[in-house]
């Protein structure tokens, strides 16, 4: 009886060490998750591709028809969620990178795309809490581009504008997000975005980004006109007979489609976006 409970205990010890690295994850279905992660990791592998671009693109078409959902990332705590049968722009996004930096690590296994997506996702690569979360795209450039991870190269693909904002839109709007109503998250939100106060950054004006010499697996973040935003919307690109075309979940198609029309065309239907910033995944 004593040998049985020693090794019931240890059984349990072995449990606990082993789901203590996950114990912030949560799939919106592990099994189905997990498993199309990893064919997608296989897939591309072995599509022997040349550049984290092209590798991008690839990964991005296999998630093509995936149902649009937003919201995916919000819970009663703050989880890494993942979820390959529902996406929104920024979880699409973000999907793709934690593949493609892992294809890039020569690695294939679903917990790599976890430790990526952590990575990529939260201040300092650590989910701890709400506001650890790089929930303003300026914040998770220059996160990810201080760690490595990503690059920001506007500045380099075209003729660059400035804009100078305080993104501030989250805690002035504190009513739309659940997670705000709790005291110790505002607080910790506040705090983040002091460092926002007229904070300058580069975008590519609409009429300069028919010039922008673009890229297969560009991130493309749309900038715009709301007080206190920077962001609106985001999307990877790919490239056409030289031509850029937007890839991305798209709340009004209700899936990840390529749009049928070039991206200078999808500006222009959207005047509430003022331009673009072009981010890389690092090579």
């Amino acid at each position: 009886m004593i040998l049985r409970t020693k090794i019931f205990l240890t059984i349990c010890i072995v449990s606990i060490q082993f789901c203590k690295g996950y114990s912030r994850v949560e799939f919106g279905n592990e099994a189905s998750d997990t498993t199309r992660l990893v064919n997608i990791l296989i897939s591309v592998k072995d599509k022997d591709l040349n550049s984290n671009g092209e590798t991008l693109v690839a990964i991005g078409k296999e998630l093509l028809n995936t149902p649009y959902n937003g919201g995916t990332l919000e819970g009663y705590e703050e989880l890494v969620r993942i979820s390959t049968d529902k996406l929104d722009c920024t979880t699409f996004v973000e999907l793709v990178l934690s593949m493609g930096k892992t294809l890039a690590e020569r690695r294939s296994s679903w917990r790599d795309v976890v430790y990526n997506m952590e990575n990529i996702r939260y201040r300092g690569g650590k989910c701890d809490g709400y506001a650890s979360r790089l929930h303003y795209i300026s914040d998770w450039i220059l996160d990810n581009s201080f760690r490595g991870n990503l690059e920001e190269v506007t500045t380099k693909v075209g003729k660059a504008d400035y804009a100078v904002k305080t993104l501030d839109f989250m805690s002035t709007h504190r009513d739309k997000y659940p997670a705000l109503k709790d005291s110790t998250n505002f607080a910790q939100l506040k705090e983040a975005e002091i460092g926002y106060r007229s904070h300058r950054f580069p975008y590519l004006k609409r009429e300069n980004v028919k010039n922008a010499k673009l890229q297969n697996g560009d991130v493309v973040a749309f900038t715009t006109n709301v007080k206190g935003l920077d962001v609106t919307h985001i999307g990877l690109i790919v490239m056409k007979d030289g031509v850029p075309y937007l890839m991305h979940a798209s709340s009004k198609a209700g899936k990840v489609i390529i749009e049928d029309k070039p991206l200078t065309e999808y500006l222009r239907k959207n005047q509430s976006m003022t331009g673009i910033r072009v981010i890389r995944l690092k090579e």
